[in-house]
């Protein structure tokens, strides 16, 4: 009885607990909930961008927040509410227009907080991985970014930023790839250890078999011990990766880089549900456009030979997203023309056609040849419509790897459990945007002033106030001011931080 009465209480937590990825946001307002995996319906959205998204849900497979970025200013992302807001110190956090620079990485031991990975701009001074911190606590459980624009590095940053659970189930990994923009990282990975509210290890790998590009994705395998790397130059190969100690290992190489031919130019990729047949998208930049969905079987002896072609499109419709849905299917996002010029964003109103109000849907993605039951634009979006990106979410919900030497094991940090570190500030300046965030965490006084100084001594700007958390963030407008070095100095009646930054 007591052991009937115990799984009573345990089928509820059972039945929720792939649900932290059934709200997608992308493209302009569109959105799906997979909340009913044999209906998934279209929502509406407040997402206007053609590349970079994420979001995440709750474990009942409620919408909690999500971001994009905003391709048609600045670049910047915006971090909005479930109820379509944007959150208070949302704006102005840094984004590069690409399509996989957003991750939402949940606190390993805070339940309510989340870090916001995104990828810098492509210009000196602005480049590098960057995380904001959202507290869903706060702004009456709609979340408030209370850390922004935080610059953990300066590398260029390949569009690929991705990451996967540690084997025990509870830090993560952050991985991605280093541009060749520095012409000595050909083949480099990033990979960071996460641990309750900290990047706490990273280090680096070098395979040196192709040149990075901008243009990279990694698609992870369903069983998430492997992954594909693709890059726009026509690189392919698959990857092992240790959850446990975070090591990259080649398997095999199924295509070394080259650029002559152009339905090998790799944009996007999905494994089918079992792991046995890869799909790529393929992009092409010269003279009329031909694009290609293709299809690998990878169980093949010659996965070149295997190839077979989905689908073919010729023209100003610009490839996109292939993503595996929590319904086992995989969608396909493509977006149209404007008045012949491929890639355009924003639609102008009139715009609004088959190919931007549907994805297309590989409905059966385990079977080789036409039995895969592609379906182009058969997924109907309510009347609103896509881009080319869709979400870039990780697998939130994957467990520990039971039975091997990490299922149980917890990263060791200092300080207390609950995930509260060292007193720090960060302060980076943009040099586009003239602001410099500063950013303090850990602090346990409730009263607080801050004030910048000039090299010479002089206080510019000064405010005090209210404490009411361990993080203070502002956004310091610096227009006006003379490049060269600052100081920032926040003190509270416990302590006192003090960091030098560039304006440049």
């Amino acid at each position: 009885m007591k052991r009937f009465l115990w799984m009573l209480l345990l089928f509820p937590i059972l039945c929720f607990a792939q649900n932290r990825n059934s709200v997608w946001v992308f493209g302009d307002s569109a959105g799906i909930d997979f909340s009913n995996l044999s209906n998934p319906v279209p929502i509406m959205s407040g997402m206007d961008g053609r590349g970079s998204c994420a979001s995440i849900s709750d474990y009942t497979g409620n919408l909690l927040f999500y971001a994009f970025t905003n391709a048609t200013t600045d670049w910047s992302t915006l971090v909005m509410t479930n109820q379509n807001l944007l959150m208070p110190n949302g704006d102005s956090i840094v984004g590069a227009a690409w399509y996989n620079e957003l991750q939402i990485v949940p606190f390993s031991t805070l339940s309510n907080k989340y870090f916001l990975f995104s990828r810098g701009a492509d210009v000196p001074n602005n480049e590098g991985l960057f995380y904001s911190i959202v507290d869903m606590s706060l702004n009456g459980g709609h979340g408030v970014v209370i850390s922004k624009n935080i610059q953990f590095n300066n590398n260029r940053i390949s569009d690929c930023l991705t990451s996967i659970k540690h084997g025990n189930g509870k830090d993560w990994w952050l991985i991605y790839k280093l541009s060749d923009a520095n012409p000595s990282f050909h083949n480099r990975f990033f990979k960071c250890l996460i641990s309750a509210d900290s990047l706490i290890d990273y280090s680096y790998q070098d395979f040196n078999d192709a040149r990075d590009a901008d243009v990279q994705k990694i698609i992870w395998h369903p069983s998430y011990e492997k992954f594909m790397l693709i890059n726009i130059g026509g690189y392919m190969s698959e990857f092992s990766f240790n959850r446990c100690d975070g090591n990259i290992a080649l398997i095999r190489n199924i295509f070394p880089q080259q650029s002559s031919n152009f339905n090998r130019l790799f944009w996007e990729g999905s494994y089918s549900p079992n792991g046995n047949i890869f799909y790529v998208s393929t992009d092409d930049f010269i003279g009329i456009p031909t694009m290609y969905l293709l299809q690998l079987d990878l169980g093949a002896t010659n996965i070149p030979a295997s190839i077979d072609t989905v689908d073919t499109y010729q023209g100003y419709i610009g490839t996109g997203a292939l993503r595996l849905t929590p319904d086992n299917k995989i969608y396909f996002s493509r977006a149209c023309s404007c008045n012949a010029i491929p890639y355009c964003f924003p639609y102008p109103d009139s715009v609004y056609n088959s190919i931007n109000m549907n994805l297309s849907v590989i409905n059966s993605p385990d079977s080789l040849g036409a039995a895969c039951n592609y379906q182009p634009y058969s997924f109907y979006l309510g009347g609103k419509r896509t881009y080319y990106g869709l979400p870039n979410n990780p697998n939130y919900d994957l467990g520990p790897l039971a039975g091997s030497v990490c299922d149980t094991l917890t990263v060791e940090i200092s300080n207390n459990e609950q995930g509260i570190l060292n007193k720090e500030m960060f302060v980076f300046s943009h040099s586009t945007w003239q602001t410099a965030f500063i950013n303090a965490k850990g602090l346990s006084g409730r009263k607080y002033e801050m004030q910048v100084i000039d090299i010479l001594g002089n206080s510019i700007y000064k405010e005090s106030g209210n404490l009411t958390s361990e993080y203070y963030s502002k956004d310091f407008n610096m227009q006006g001011f003379a490049d060269g070095m600052y100081i920032v100095s926040l003190v509270t009646e416990r302590e006192r931080l003090v960091r030098k930054f560039v304006k440049q």
